[in-house]
């Protein structure tokens, strides 16, 4: 995601963790170790495995303040189409919730990472997500060093600002951040859209990133492209993170839209009020590097 350095909030308290359960729906199982997985079949956060992010944090003029709330961050096993359990985050309107005076949000909305409790260096990482249809949205589905941004490195496996013919993927490090030039979006087949469930995914060594949605690779970078911009930042861990942000600075470039806030239109808005705007996650998974 595009973003500049940042202060991070506090996290909850710890909960108990859930085993890594059969995974033979994935192509990988059986040729890789399963490092991580959550199917999100439980009622509530694994805190074990995820933080949740606060108030405190706020980047890309992000319309939303995060907050660790049941009405942001859900959990249901009647979402159609997943298997089992799913993640639901959404963002809410709700003016007067947000804490932070330079911002006064009128939404909050959800973001979980596992910083500090899981993270791996080269491998595999996917995640099964379906997504809404409103313009401004911005969920996404990425991974990030553990030090200084843009130093630390950045993957965005999934961006996604309501276009739903396509979804995006991004990299970002010391000299080639923010408007970064390793960019591309991924144009979905006739038929297809983001409001169906993919799955997201991305090859990460030590030579290249290769990014794919339901097993298609996309788009591959090299360690040489990226070295035409700047230093290769990707042999150090990154954690997961997973979040719906609303506005802000990517929607905003491709939508254009000023009111009634930054990169929202107004029947985005409308929809938030009504409470029908979630991304869902059914489930997220890393393997280990093949090599």
């Amino acid at each position: 995601m595009y973003r500049p350095i940042a202060a991070v909030a506090a996290f909850a308290l710890l909960g108990a963790c859930a085993p890594i359960e059969d995974a033979q729906e994935t192509e990988t199982a059986g040729t890789r170790a399963l490092l991580f997985e959550e199917d999100f079949d439980a009622p509530s956060l694994y805190r074990s495995k995820w933080n949740v992010i606060g108030m405190d944090f706020w980047v890309n003029n992000e319309q939303q303040a995060n907050l660790d709330s049941p009405d942001t961050i859900r959990f249901s096993n009647d979402v159609e189409g997943a298997d089992g359990g799913a993640l639901i985050l959404r963002p809410v309107w709700k003016p007067g919730a947000d804490t932070k005076t330079e911002r006064q949000a009128d939404f909050i909305s959800g973001r979980i990472d596992s910083r500090g409790k899981f993270d791996f260096t080269h491998g595999r990482a996917e995640a099964r997500i379906r997504m809404p249809r409103e313009r401004g949205a911005w969920p996404a589905f990425w991974l990030l060093g553990n030090g200084q941004w843009p130093y630390t490195g950045e993957i965005d496996i999934m961006e996604y600002v309501g276009e739903p013919e396509w979804t995006a993927v991004a990299i970002h490090g010391p000299g080639y951040s923010g408007e970064t030039p390793l960019v591309e979006r991924r144009q979905f087949p006739a038929g297809q859209n983001a409001m169906g469930w993919h799955v997201y995914g991305v090859e990460w060594t030590d030579r290249k990133i290769a990014f794919d949605v339901d097993g298609d690779v996309f788009y591959t970078v090299t360690r040489e492209e990226i070295e035409r911009y700047g230093e290769w930042r990707f042999d150090t861990p990154k954690h997961l993170i997973l979040n719906f942000a609303i506005g802000g600075v990517y929607p905003g470039k491709v939508n254009k839209i000023e009111k009634p806030y930054y990169g929202i239109p107004q029947s985005t808005v409308d929809a938030v009020k009504a409470g029908g705007v979630q991304m869902e996650v059914d489930w997220v998974r890393v393997w280990a590097d093949r090599d």
